[in-house]
């Protein structure tokens, strides 16, 4: 390789990998401020200009508290449970491409960690890998309730990721390739999108990113009503953090994945017209460049708007019980995300992308119907 374009590589890597940590970093204050917003109160206000700080003023209180490890407790293990938690959640946003190409010279470089025709599975070795260190952790804990939390969390996940990549098995099927740049270059006009081809397979992927990523409603692995604190509670300080912070780069990767599958990544409306109109007016290099650089922006707004819903959803719907929870992975996803499969392939064959509306249809005929036959309560006024 050209050490120019290894350089250039490297330094996409390093903003990556900032990016990855700066916005999971203000991710804690967003969720902060939308917790606020939505029950009526400030939120941090203290650290620095509308509390824009707090996140640093976090990081530097779990840095200086006490770094606590139980005498019980598997000492090696107590501390590879947060690393292995924080390094996958760290690899999972290296596959994902966050732009077209860049180009100087002769050169095209994409703006893409790293580039391989794999990164759909790349990704989930990746975040299957990432139960693990919340296993070690509950393990190693040697408490009772923390190794009640590890082992919801590693039924919880492989409840989902069972649904999770069924649903992916027809986007697969649509694009016939398992790169992401090839997913999203295939729907590179609006239109295109697979949110309008696949709308089921949308809405099972989003809930069981939700497992996945242990979010209110599917938080049980760290049910504090039942559990203290889950599979951390006897981790204090850095260790405590690297937990916290894997949770927030998961979401960051959940959304930026979600945006690639589901909503053209890095392509928005009229993006082959504002790039010839770029490149007629600023030069072909300079205008490909800017046109790269709205691009980049159009995704980051997508992954943003994601990142403001898994709050929203927090701060809006109850969490399940466990039995719920597993019911509806088994008995609900698995099913839906299988007839979802044979439907696209029909569709397919018949050469009709948008044959899984009739699943969508028929289900929003079926909730309607059952909502109407549903005998209406009486409200009896109470006496005084």
């Amino acid at each position: 390789m050209d050490l120019t374009v290894l350089l250039v590589k490297g330094l996409i890597i390093l903003i990556i990998f900032a990016i990855t940590l700066g916005i999971a970093a203000y991710s804690t204050y967003g969720e902060r401020k939308v917790a606020a917003f939505l029950q009526d109160r400030i939120g941090p206000n203290r650290a620095g200009p509308w509390g824009l700080l707090q996140p640093l003023a976090d990081g530097g209180k779990m840095f200086f508290k006490e770094d606590f490890i139980p005498s019980q407790a598997s000492k090696w293990l107590f501390i590879l449970g947060p690393c292995l938690a924080m390094l996958t959640a760290l690899m999972s946003s290296a596959v994902i491409p966050f732009g077209d190409t860049i180009k100087f010279g002769n050169y095209a470089i994409p703006i893409q960690a790293i580039e391989i025709n794999i990164g759909v599975l790349y990704i989930f070795g990746v975040v299957s890998l990432g139960v693990y260190g919340i296993m070690v952790g509950g393990w190693a804990s040697n408490n009772k309730f923390s190794l009640l939390g590890a082992i919801r969390a590693a039924s919880q996940n492989i409840s989902y990721e069972i649904a999770l990549g069924l649903s992916l098995i027809a986007i697969l099927m649509m694009s016939g390739s398992l790169s992401l740049t090839a997913i999203i270059n295939e729907q590179a006009t609006f239109f295109e999108w697979n949110i309008f081809t696949q709308p089921l397979g949308f809405v099972i992927f989003l809930t069981c990113a939700f497992a996945e990523c242990n979010r209110t409603p599917f938080d049980l692995p760290e049910c504090e009503t039942e559990l203290v604190g889950g599979y951390h509670t006897e981790y204090s300080s850095m260790k405590l953090g690297f937990y916290l912070f894997a949770e927030y780069i998961n979401m960051f990767v959940s959304s930026a994945f979600i945006s690639a599958l589901y909503f053209g990544g890095f392509h928005y409306p009229f993006m082959n017209e504002i790039g010839q109109a770029l490149e007629k007016s600023l030069g072909a290099i300079t205008g490909h460049n800017v046109a790269t650089a709205i691009g980049v922006a159009a995704y980051f707004g997508k992954i943003l708007f994601f990142i403001f819903f898994f709050m929203w959803v927090r701060w809006t719907v109850p969490r399940f019980r466990y039995d719920q929870l597993m019911n509806l992975g088994w008995k609900t996803f698995i099913p839906l995300a299988i007839l979802n499969v044979v439907i696209t392939g029909a569709g397919l064959l018949y050469n009709f992308k948008y044959a899984t509306w009739l699943i969508a249809i028929v289900m929003i005929v079926l909730a309607v119907s059952s909502m109407s036959r549903a005998p209406k309560r009486e409200i009896v006024p109470q006496r005084g």
